[in-house]
């Protein structure tokens, strides 16, 4: 009988100089850092045999990605190097040594969340505090005192429209009234210049 393969398979990490220029030399210049991305994606799908060489299997960190695309669209690196890790049948694709600006960047982002992690904490205990002082009577998810407040804008809303309404009305009486004392004046002057 033959041996049975172990189904776990082990980490794998990598590091490569994948060479860029070749590739995306003979594509359009609109198209040169989406080849270059699709290009470190073929590269490590094959060296890391990838089943199948399924590109979807190959993720890039966002470090990757910016330092791709630093130079915009049209002026992709002509090589990067890379670190890739394979766990699982997935490659994971991390930048070889980080510059200073994306070390900084790194740092940034995780002390914010960081900081995330502990306001997020921090506002939820006091959240309830509030919620237990607020007056709701009715129990209907909005506050009384918001309540009152459209209520009274709504009131005014009423008033203003009734208003209007009015001023519409006295506007069409008066215009008509006007009609017919012109239409009276028109047939006196008539008469007089026939007499």
């Amino acid at each position: 009988m033959a041996a049975k393969k172990n189904t776990k398979e082990e980490k794998i990490e990598r590091e490569y100089t994948i060479p860029l220029r070749e590739k995306c030399r003979s594509v359009a210049i609109y198209k040169k850092t989406p080849k270059a991305i699709k290009t470190v994606k073929e590269f490590l799908a094959r060296h890391m045999k990838v089943e199948n060489r399924d590109l979807k299997k190959v993720k890039l960190d966002k470090f990757v990605n910016e330092a791709l695309w630093a130079r915009g669209i049209r002026k992709p690196l002509n090589k990067i190097k890379i670190k890739a890790v394979k766990e699982d049948g997935i490659v994971k694709v991390e930048l070889f040594e980080l510059s200073k600006k994306f070390k900084d960047k790194k740092a940034r982002e995780e002390k914010m969340s960081a900081l995330g992690d502990s306001n997020a904490k921090k506002k939820t205990a006091p959240a309830k505090k509030t919620e237990e002082k607020v007056l709701d009577k009715d129990k209907d998810g909005v506050k009384d005192s918001t309540e009152e407040i459209e209520k009274e804008k709504s009131v005014e809303d009423v008033n203003q429209k009734e208003a209007k309404e009015k001023s519409k009305e006295n506007k069409n009486t008066i215009s008509a009234e006007s009609k017919a004392a012109a239409q009276k004046s028109d047939k006196v002057a008539r008469l007089e210049k026939k007499a």
